[in-house]
């Protein structure tokens, strides 16, 4: 048995609670945030644009939130889009419950946002571990998705690192979470981008906050366990409307090679290639793929169903100390 393993087994006889999950609100939450309970889940989210614009629906990745889309609401909005964007399950400032963290129960917790919102159709846009998510709702709701928009997706069981598959383990995965998913998050987000100019401490600051919400360690392993891409990848042909699929060239947490796969899989889709790009590419190349998914979407211009009165203007939905993306796995 190595040294790390005997480690983790070790350190459960001293760990008792502390992957507990987490209810209710939490400490420091943004003053302005938006909040609505969706299936027994508080839900954060924000909306920007015309009420009656045509929406479109953001799911940012694993370990992150919807600051991810900080360059993009703004510029959807701003096109007369209704822009839409929340906190999964577990993530950013949404509650972390025990319960199911499958892809397919994220994606039901977007559809309940959305009809909570008078939302019935919308294009959906997600990033990593957000784009399996996407899927899975295209798969279980097809009638409600027009158009989907997938950045540096993570979609296939056989992107799962090893830590992912020996979290799985009873005990093994709570102690190995308990000791090292906060470890080193500096160079695990170094991974995520090309250019270092763009790993600034503030971000840095801001993600390390973020781990240290109460219910997040539990959460992620929850999510982690529940990754089963195996029960759906197949089907991803069955998935017939438009797709755009946008790529970090130097990409190292979801390989080009993997939206190369994923273009040969999604029967309407078409990949768009970033060089000297990471995994966000929103970020590493904002102005380009942000122009690229406002031309896509603005392709499915079809009037919105009625949707009820509340959508938000395109300011004032970034808040101060919003944590940015984390992301080194999915």
């Amino acid at each position: 048995m190595g040294r790390s393993l005997r480690l983790a087994l070790l350190a459960l006889a001293f760990l008792p609670g502390c992957l507990a999950f987490h209810t209710g609100a939490m400490a420091g939450e943004p003053e302005d945030a938006r909040y609505v309970v969706l299936d027994g889940v508080r839900v954060r989210y924000a909306e920007l644009g015309p009420e009656h614009g045509a929406p479109v629906v953001l799911v940012h990745g694993f370990a992150s939130s919807l600051e991810t889309w900080a360059p993009v609401l703004p510029a959807l909005a701003a096109a007369g889009h209704r822009a839409i964007a929340l906190d999964l399950k577990g993530f950013g400032w949404t509650e972390r419950p025990p319960g199911d963290y499958s892809t397919e129960a994220q994606a039901r917790l977007v559809l309940a946002l959305l009809d909570h919102l008078g939302v019935r159709g919308a294009s959906f846009v997600g990033h990593s571990y957000g784009a399996g998510v996407v899927l899975r709702l295209a798969l279980i709701a097809p009638e409600r998705v027009r158009r989907i928009a997938l950045y540096d997706a993570w979609a296939f069981a056989d992107q799962l690192p090893p830590f992912f598959h020996v979290a799985r383990a009873d005990g093994i995965g709570e102690a190995a979470f308990a000791l090292w998913y906060g470890e080193r998050a500096e160079d695990r987000m170094a991974m995520a981008f090309h250019d270092p100019r763009f790993l600034t401490m503030e971000l840095v600051d801001a993600v390390e906050a973020a781990l240290r919400r109460p219910g997040t360690y539990a959460a992620a392993l929850a999510a982690v366990r529940a990754m089963h891409y195996e029960q759906v990848e197949a089907r991803y042909r069955e998935i017939a409307v438009p797709a755009l699929l946008l790529w970090g060239r130097e990409d190292r947490v979801t390989p080009l090679s993997t939206g190369e796969r994923l273009v040969r899989e999604l029967p309407g889709a078409r990949l768009v290639v970033y060089p000297g790009c990471g995994h966000f590419p929103m970020i590493e190349h904002a102005a380009q793929s942000t122009a690229e998914l406002v031309r896509f979407v603005g392709e499915e211009r079809a009037a919105s169903d009625p949707v009820a009165p509340g959508a938000g203007s395109a300011e004032g939905w970034w808040t101060a100390g919003g944590e940015a993306p984390a992301e080194a796995t999915p």
